[in-house]
């Protein structure tokens, strides 16, 4: 008898963890074409539309979701990808419903996909949805890009949030002072690290030839 409570009590828990790992789905949908370069579709991934971010400073960040990276990164305006780091992102549980002939999200707390723009900076903040009972910042290096307070924050990156941006103290740091109102930010699904990947890959094959062409031999990998 213990052993089959053991056995539902387990099931219980497994059925939980399969639900708060459902994801609703968006109104718009982002593939990333190259470090620079996002296509854009609709709801059922139709009607696609190009946004390019050549010759612009942007961040993106690819959620924490299965299938996506779990990072953010910045790219400069040459498309060099001069940071990274971890994150954590908006929970699951969400869904779309029509409402007066337009999908609205509803529930959940994931964060949204689209292209946005940094809409306010601030060093130090508190959420005004969610504050921290002890009355500590609880979003400082605080990011917001869109109207209801999403935002790119610091952040425990172990935590899932209510929809916001969790980064770690060292990433959030660099990425705030360099960082403007008014700069892009990709927030998307899917992969974006096989373009820091190359740019890796890239710059090793640059110091190879480098050291072919000054004659210098010492191992730097």
């Amino acid at each position: 008898m213990k052993k089959i409570v053991s056995f539902v009590a387990v099931l219980l828990i497994f059925s939980g963890l399969v639900q708060a790992t459902e994801y609703r789905k968006h109104r718009v949908n982002i593939k990333a074409l190259s470090a620079t370069k996002f296509e854009l579709t609709d709801v059922n991934h139709e009607n696609p539309h190009i946004r390019d971010l050549t010759g612009k400073d942007f961040i993106v960040v690819s959620v924490r979701e299965p299938g996506s990276d779990g990072q953010m990164y910045a790219v400069d305006r040459d498309g060099t990808i001069w940071w990274h780091g971890q994150i954590s992102s908006g929970a699951g549980g969400g869904k779309l419903e029509k409402k007066n002939g337009k999908l609205v999200p509803v529930g959940g707390h994931e964060t949204s996909n689209n292209v946005f723009k940094i809409l306010a900076k601030r060093r130090f903040h508190m959420s005004k949805t969610h504050p921290d009972p002890s009355g500590i910042d609880n979003m400082d290096f605080e990011l917001q890009f869109t109207p209801d307070g999403q935002a790119l924050h610091l952040g425990n990156t172990a935590a899932m949030s209510h929809g916001c941006i969790h980064v770690g103290r060292q990433d959030i740091a660099a990425v705030f002072k360099w960082a403007h109102v008014g700069m892009p930010v990709v927030i998307m699904r899917g992969h974006y690290k096989q373009f820091l990947k190359q740019e890796v890959e890239q710059f090793k094959e640059d110091m190879k030839e480098y050291d072919a062409e000054t004659g210098s031999s010492k191992e730097r990998y």
